[in-house]
């Protein structure tokens, strides 16, 4: 069993202990050497001072005195230090000479190294309260697989100098240090690893993820970049449909005003058709007819305060007996009606409302003083649209237009002599009034000539081809006022039977009448006047006759009691001779 001393190689008593052991002494040749008598100035107890190493200055053991100590100066970060290799084999045995010169003769004296340190400092006296405890081996955590590791930094002290693999710490006593030193670095040589001044340098890192690491803060990066750049491309694809829409919808992003002339009063010529019909319209009214087995719409005016309505009677047939009449005036406001009188010949009839306040009667013209090319407006309800204006001229005057017939007997035919103008009339205008520029009433619309079905009344489905009729206001006024006041109509009369079969011209008294009657009824005014059956009369009042038709008309244009010119023929000499017409009750 060894006693204690080393048995290898032997370490140098200068060189820094490694990790994990303690210091030893003073080798066994140092020892040895300490024998040999050293002279020197001062006193035996005195340790030699040592001499200060020069920077750069090479030191080996043979240069060092027993007990002398070695202080290294500092080393700045520029200095280079080559450290003398230790030898690894056996201890090199001293010089011969030098024991021998000791033994033979006293030993000059030696100049120390260094100058003595009276305060023990180390490493040429004892240790210091100051010396810093051994190193110890702090354990580095590990990495994660894949993470990268940055290189050691390099310190103060060997610059660029290269890391070697770390220490493993040997078991052993250490002692607890007043602080917790950094592991100690590994190192080549001992020399070099010694730097009072520093620490063991260790890896810089970053508190937090490892570096190199993302921690999936990365991922969640890219998808918040992504969900921000999806909103402002739904946000921008908004607006810019927005925008699109509107510059679609209005054309562009400026407002575009067009020029436009200024609101005026409103005002028009009384004589222009926008000032007839301002002036007629508020005395037009509606019909709203309705009976057991048809209805209909036509038109009438207001004649007076009291709420009578001159219309046409095929425009309230339809009501019969037991039917009912509405009446919608312009305003908008309705009410009921009821019939009066009326007359088939004349195709005229009047109704009254109740309980209607604020009527505006039509004023009523003279049909005498209508000249063809007058202008002329009519005023109605077509195809039951209200207050409906058209306008136009007088066409023609004294035209014989016969209506109705549809009971086949005759006795709903009406005989006209009237208006034709050009104002469009179409089925409802019946019973409207045709006015002149004074905004007068000078004919009662009632008949339209159809392309397709002849003269025909207006309550028919044809529409307007430019040929309307109306009955003149004269005739219609008489009429208004015999019904208003006896609710009958009184018709002139000659007082003979006509051959409506005759084709010639002229109208041709029958050689019977009706039931086996006398042509020319006895006392009446025709045989007063000398009319013998089969007599033809060309003329009334100076017109010709060319049809019995038109001769009704002629005489149904007049009042009873009207006295007449006429002419005829009679077996082929002309005659002309005066009546009075006598009156007859109407239907």
């Amino acid at each position: 069993m060894d006693d204690g001393k080393p048995t290898g190689p032997k370490a140098k008593w200068w060189s820094r202990p490694t990790p994990g052991h303690t210091t030893t002494s003073a080798p066994e040749s140092a020892a040895a050497a300490v024998d040999a008598p050293v002279e020197d100035a001062r006193p035996a107890d005195t340790p030699a001072r040592p001499e200060p190493v020069a920077p750069g200055q090479s030191i080996t053991p043979e240069s060092v005195t027993p007990g002398q100590s070695i202080t290294p100066e500092p080393v700045t970060p520029a200095q280079s230090i080559t450290p003398e290799p230790v030898a690894q084999g056996p201890a090199a045995p001293a010089p011969a000479p030098a024991a021998h010169a000791s033994a033979a003769a006293p030993a000059p004296a030696v100049k120390p190294l260094h100058e003595p340190d009276d305060y023990s400092t180390p490493p040429y006296g004892g240790p210091g309260p100051w010396a810093p405890a051994p190193p110890v081996q702090r354990p580095v955590p590990t990495p994660a697989h894949g993470t990268p590791v940055p290189a050691p930094y390099a310190g103060t002290n060997g610059a660029d100098m290269p890391a070697g693999p770390a220490p493993v710490p040997t078991p052993g006593p250490v002692p607890a240090p007043a602080f917790t030193p950094p592991p100690q670095p590994p190192q080549s040589t001992p020399w070099l690893q010694y730097d009072p001044w520093g620490g063991y340098r260790q890896p810089l890192t970053q508190p937090g993820r490892p570096l190199g690491s993302d921690g999936g803060r990365g991922k969640d990066r890219r998808g918040s970049l992504l969900v921000g750049a999806l909103l402002l491309a739904l946000v921008a694809g908004g607006i810019g449909g927005g925008i699109g829409a509107y510059i679609e919808r209005n054309g562009g992003l400026t407002t575009v005003e067009l020029p436009q002339a200024a609101k005026n009063s409103g005002g028009r010529a009384p004589d222009s058709v926008a000032g007839i019909a301002a002036s007629a319209l508020p005395s037009v009214v509606t019909l709203h007819v309705s009976g057991t087995t048809e209805s209909g719409t036509g038109t009438g005016f207001v004649l007076d305060n009291e709420g009578h309505i001159l219309t046409n009677n095929h425009v309230v047939a339809p009501a019969g007996s037991s039917g009912d009449i509405t009446v919608t005036f312009s305003g908008g406001e309705t009410a009921s009606a009821e019939i009066v009188g009326k007359d088939s010949g004349y195709d005229l009839a009047v109704v009254k409302v109740k309980g209607v306040s604020g009527l505006k009667p039509l004023p009523l013209g003279n049909s005498d003083n209508v000249q063809v090319g007058d202008p002329v407006v009519a005023i109605g309800a077509p195809f039951d649209l209200s207050n409906t204006v058209t306008s136009g001229i007088i066409s023609a005057k004294d035209r014989p237009i016969t209506a109705g017939g549809e009971k086949g007997d005759g006795s709903d035919i009406s005989y006209v002599d009237a208006l034709q103008t050009d104002a469009p009339i179409n089925p409802g205008n019946s019973g409207g009034p045709l006015v002149d520029t004074d905004a007068h009433v000078i004919g009662i619309n009632s008949a339209i000539r159809a392309a397709d079905s002849g003269s025909t009344t207006e309550g028919g489905q044809a529409g307007s081809i430019g040929l309307g009729f109306a009955i003149p206001i004269n005739q219609g006024k008489r009429v208004a006022e015999e019904l208003i006041n006896t609710g009958k109509a009184t018709h002139p009369v000659i007082g003979v039977t006509l051959d409506m079969k005759y084709t010639g011209d002229g109208a041709k008294v029958g050689a019977k009448g009706a039931g086996g009657k006398p042509a020319v009824t006895p006392g009446g005014p025709g045989a007063k006047a000398g009319i013998k059956p089969g007599d033809i009369i060309t003329e009334v009042d100076g017109q010709r006759v060319h049809s019995g038709e038109e001769l009704i008309v002629k005489i149904r244009a007049h009042r009873p009691g009207d006295r007449l010119d006429l002419g005829l023929t009679r077996s082929g000499k002309d005659l002309s001779m005066t009546l009075t017409l006598g009156s007859a009750t109407g239907t």
